[in-house]
């Protein structure tokens, strides 16, 4: 059975490849010359969203040193 901190990895992969793989669309966007800025911002709106999540994820997994 995985434990939470196997879950909790796994997640943080599938989130640290769709962040890249927004990243690259957004890239790609942006190079266009005709931009849907709509479908612009809400990409980079998941993208910070999926940051935050791996962030907080990271921390979960990263134990406390104590001083």
């Amino acid at each position: 059975m995985p434990s939470a901190n196997d879950e909790n990895l796994e997640k943080l992969h599938q989130l640290q490849t769709e962040h890249r793989d927004l990243d690259d669309i957004i890239f790609r966007l942006q190079e266009q010359d005709v931009v849907d800025q709509l479908q612009l911002r809400r990409l980079k709106k998941r993208k910070l969203l999926i940051k935050d999540i791996i962030t907080r994820l990271e921390s979960q997994l990263i134990p406390d040193i104590d001083a």
